[in-house]
């Protein structure tokens, strides 16, 4: 029913006419310094890809790499446990993995969850008339790079790691209460990236309101800083030109808006009349979500930001 022709984030096969699987995979280098934290970031960063489909995860494969020589083997013990405790949490059952001697550590899952084939949100949804709420604030990357180059408090990170660290369960039970049928999440190639990939699958144009957009604390002077990954170049070579952004916002702001994220917030685009009543229900867990743009008719460019 979903494959991957639009860049979603993962496949739904349908089984029945009432049950369909829905399977994704992720795993990444390490962002924090402790291990157990970066487990469970890690196992996070992979089911939501599950919730952004609205559908329900049920069980993982971990997927590891780990050099045999030159690092403590408790320290793999350390993130194995972080991971499963994140994933008993949400009621997913790991069933296996498979790991690799490699020089970089990189962890993560494959997922496999359950759908009602009637309730599925894809990045295909979006329709012109939608707003687009967002339900978790950015600049998880440029914090990571702060931390790695101990530019970052330790307020500031432990903020963002709660931040990632807030799941996507509760937006994809708000996505089949509300029947959602336009979304996704916004990780590795940004908040504009993830828009971009929304807005093309919909074959509409999505105009966002950067000043409504939520921004963690801390995450603008770090981009001032100059703490970016090299994503903040290939994310804007993947938009490229299908994309206009207004000369006098912010720098650092357009930055951020081009920031990887690592389990970030969902991005929702829903009908403007269920509009209200949805973003009070993500409030509940999602204090700082908001409404930041509204969807449009195709236009020039696929994206506007002014």
């Amino acid at each position: 029913m979903v494959g991957f022709d639009t860049a979603d984030d993962a496949g739904v096969y349908r089984l029945s006419d009432d049950l369909a699987i829905v399977q994704t995979v992720d795993f990444f280098t390490p962002i924090v310094d402790d291990p157990f934290i970066y487990g469970q970031i890690a196992a996070l960063n992979s089911i939501n890809d599950v919730w952004a489909m609205a559908g329900t995860p049920r069980t993982a494969l971990a997927i590891t790499c780990f050099p045999k020589k030159g690092v403590d083997p408790a320290i793999l013990g350390e993130i194995m446990r972080g991971g499963m405790e994140t994933l008993n949490k949400y009621g997913v059952t790991l069933i296996g993995g498979h790991s690799v001697d490699n020089e970089q550590i990189m962890f993560g899952y494959a997922v496999t969850g359950v759908i009602d084939p009637a309730k599925i949100a894809t990045n295909a949804g979006a329709r012109p008339g939608d707003v687009v709420i967002l339900t978790k604030p950015i600049g998880t990357g440029v914090i990571s790079t702060g931390i790695k180059f101990e530019k970052t408090s330790g307020e500031i990170a432990a903020n963002s790691v709660a931040t990632m660290l807030t799941p996507g369960k509760y937006a994809a039970e708000a996505m089949r209460e509300f029947d959602v049928k336009g979304a996704t999440d916004v990780t590795g190639f940004a908040l504009l990236g993830h828009a971009w990939e929304l807005a093309k699958a919909s074959k509409v144009t999505i105009l966002i309101e950067p000043s409504a957009v939520p921004v963690l604390d801390g995450a603008l002077e770090l981009a001032a800083a100059g703490m970016l990954t090299s994503a903040d170049k290939t994310n804007r070579e993947y938009v490229g030109k299908d994309i206009e952004i207004d000369e006098a916002l912010d720098k650092n702001l357009v930055k951020l808006l081009f920031d990887p994220q690592t389990a970030g917030g969902m991005l929702i685009s829903a009908p403007n009349a269920r509009a209200a009543n949805l973003l009070a229900r993500l409030r509940e867990n999602y204090p700082q979500a908001e409404i930041i743009g509204r969807v449009g008719e195709p236009a020039e460019h696929s994206i506007v930001v002014r």
